[in-house]
């Protein structure tokens, strides 16, 4: 398959916003791909790589831009992966020059459709809304696979490269043999939203309410004294957490498959930061001294395979039974049963007290819906607001092109007169606010940089987010979590907006 009829699937799919539409785009190309082809497609059309990244960033990608293009296209999908696979591989002096040598050849071969395409899936930024959901359906389609044979495939395996090459080569047949298996992790159950604990009561009845811990989500595989964790990516990072590896080898069970959070506390027995955590997943040298300084505690909250039997289909109720058995009471997340609002009322406030997030209703029948977000399992987590001021944004891609769409967010500095800069959000946008908003930063452009362009700091936007966290990207030293939109103040001028000292007062709070 050439290359060009991937890049006209995703131009054709970037250029409609019906999702039917979206999936005959899809079907039709995956169709014609072999089965060797059908791995590397859904993987760049969902904006991804194989091989992950490339070293390849903005400047190199700028450097390696080649005087010319291609006048047809004539680039083979093998080409272009053994290309990628060549960068990927490249370690040690010299390997930058070459790896921008080895993509400007490769880009001088391309058409300038081509070009474009190869850059924004080299650098990440490959978003032509072929999203994973999308791509799934497309390729239940395109097999003749019943969907729901291809879905829970795919949460079963949690690639859907993986999902893609099986369907290619032995259709619904090939599908049916993904199951729970020891270390090929499963994508995490996920929570819907609720309003408050009588909002999700009234919507579960008596339900399992467990504190939501503000860290790292793991899911845990054990086969005798072999242990490995996985992220909530489904990436391994057993070495980052030997404390772990210890405590899940103890347990009284010969396989497993246990889900939790793990988090460093400090000495009150309160959630150190977010990032502190992920520190002990981002190196594999120093794993002793950050064990000594950051140590790691872990509460389990699911059992999902146990002694060869998978418990994925039984109902939460029995698998937290399973749980309670096999897992001592303090490596567990605290969990109450209760129908009662006033009930879940206070135990939603014991978390908060203990500096955690919130609370995560769960229905007692509810299977384990692997990579889901249902109505099965429900998060109460209070959000913070701030009153923030635009002082920058970025052009959209895909669905969003000739918008602009990434707001670049700042808190007022009272000492300097100033903004300063607390990260980026592109989330909570309507159509209507899309279109609004581009017409009044472009009325108040100061400048551009790239695909950035600088506004003049008046307009005041409200921000939800769900905690800050430390960050040596941005001047203030902290950034937002999970930061969207929920609407413009209009009725605040930019020197009503909230002060770098209220940002900080909240992260000190938390």
């Amino acid at each position: 398959m050439l290359l060009d009829d991937l890049v006209q699937a995703s131009a054709r799919v970037s250029g409609t916003s019906s999702r039917k539409d979206k999936i005959a785009i899809l079907a039709d190309v995956l169709r014609r791909t072999s089965p060797e082809e059908a791995p590397l497609a859904v993987s760049w059309l969902s904006g991804t790589l194989p091989q992950g990244r490339i070293g390849l960033g903005p400047a190199a990608v700028r450097e390696a831009w080649p005087a010319g293009a291609a006048p047809a296209p004539g680039l083979e999908v093998a080409d272009v992966d053994a290309a990628f696979g060549r960068m990927a591989g490249l370690e040690g002096p010299g390997s930058t020059n070459e790896r921008v040598r080895l993509f400007r050849e490769l880009l001088e071969r391309a058409t300038p459709a081509e070009q474009d395409f190869l850059a924004r899936l080299a650098l990440g930024e490959l978003r032509q809304g072929a999203l994973e959901a999308l791509l799934a359906d497309a390729l239940a389609r395109a097999t003749g696979v019943p969907v729901t044979t291809v879905r829970r495939a795919l949460q079963l395996s949690g690639d859907l490269a993986t999902v893609a090459a099986a369907a290619r080569r032995g259709g619904a047949e090939a599908l049916s043999s993904f199951g729970v298996r020891l270390f090929r992790p499963v994508q995490p159950m996920l929570a819907g939203s609720a309003d408050d604990p009588e909002d999700a009561l009234g919507r579960l009845g008596t339900a399992a309410l467990d504190w939501k811990l503000d860290g790292a989500r793991v899911q845990v595989h054990r086969e005798g004294d072999e242990v490995r964790i996985y992220s909530r990516r489904l990436n391994e990072v057993t070495e980052g957490a030997p404390e772990l590896v210890a405590a899940v080898r103890a347990l009284p069970a010969t396989s497993l498959v246990l889900d939790g959070e793990t988090l460093s506390l400090g000495p009150d027995r309160r959630p150190r930061p977010f990032q502190d955590t992920m520190r002990r997943f981002g190196r594999r040298l120093d794993v002793d001294r950050l064990r000594a300084e950051l140590p790691l505690s872990t509460f389990f909250f699911d059992l999902l395979y146990l002694d060869g039997t998978s418990l994925l289909d039984r109902p939460a109720g029995d698998r937290f039974a399973a749980l309670d058995a096999l897992v001592p009471g303090d490596v567990r997340v605290p969990r109450i049963v209760t129908a009662d609002a006033d009930a879940a009322a206070d135990f939603l406030r014991s978390a908060r007290d203990a500096g955690h997030e919130g609370l995560v209703a769960k229905a007692l029948e509810a299977t384990y819906d692997a990579g889901r977000r249902g109505g099965g399992w429900l998060k109460l987590k209070p959000t913070d607001t701030l009153d923030l001021v635009v002082l920058a944004a970025e052009w959209g891609h895909g669905r969003r092109q000739g918008w602009l769409s990434n707001l670049h967010l700042g808190a007022r500095d009272p000492e300097t007169g100033g903004f300063v800069m607390l990260g980026k959000t592109f989330k909570g946008m309507t159509d209507v606010m899309l279109e609004w908003q581009t017409a009044e930063l472009l009325a108040r452009e100061l400048g551009r940089e790239g695909h950035v362009v600088h506004v003049r700091p008046e307009m005041v936007v409200e921000i939800a987010f769900e905690g800050l966290q430390k960050s040596p990207r941005y001047p203030g030293g902290l950034t937002l979590r999970f930061a969207r939109v929920k609407r413009y103040r209009n009725d605040k001028t930019a020197a009503q907006a909230d002060t770098i000292a209220r940002v900080r007062e909240i992260a000190a709070a938390r």
